[in-house]
């Protein structure tokens, strides 16, 4: 994901992940374009919005209290014009979690309501063997308001440019978004 034109920023609450994720970038010839944060993502607040968000299972992870919550700091996070996508580990038979139990439905509930509304989901071709049929890729976008209603909730919409999981990717200045 990351390039000369797109810088990526992986978040997790875990010191131990983000150890191994500035290790594995430590060999990477990418290295520069990318920068790995401990944080938590419900409270971060970075300094500019996101052109795509890559959500890894961080969904599944979460306790479904807290979905809601997930689709809104989604949407805050997220430039007007940009994607969400999630990789959705299917799962239904389990009792407590995490992982908790997941369907693409559970996804449409949460992100319906803050304006997204999916352009794709599909089987994850490129799973694991273990995981293929159990895996499906979201590609998710904002529905376009008429201009009536962004007249309306312009300060809405104004917002978003003013706040910033996961993988995020900003483009940079120099011909990125």
């Amino acid at each position: 994901m990351a390039s000369a034109e797109r810088h990526v920023v992986g978040l997790d609450i875990s010191g131990i992940a983000i150890k191994k994720a500035m290790k594995l970038k430590s060999g990477s010839a990418k290295a520069e374009h990318c920068t790995f944060l401990k944080g938590d993502f419900f409270t971060w607040c970075p300094a500019q919005l996101f052109d795509l968000i890559f959500d890894y299972k961080f969904f599944c992870a979460i306790e479904p209290e807290l979905r809601s919550s997930w689709a809104k700091k989604m949407s805050q996070l997220l430039k007007p014009d940009g994607e969400l996508i999630t990789l959705i580990n299917l799962i239904d038979d389990r009792e407590g979690g995490p992982p908790f139990n997941v369907s693409v439905s559970d996804y449409e509930e949460v992100l319906h309501p803050v304006g997204f509304e999916a352009t794709c989901v599909s089987d994850n071709e490129l799973a694991i063997p273990r995981q293929k049929g159990h895996e499906k890729l979201g590609r998710w976008r904002r529905r376009r308001v008429s201009s009536y209603s962004a007249e309306k909730h312009r300060d809405m919409l104004t917002s978003w440019d003013a706040c910033l999981s996961c993988f995020l990717c900003l483009g940079n200045e120099k011909g990125g978004k």
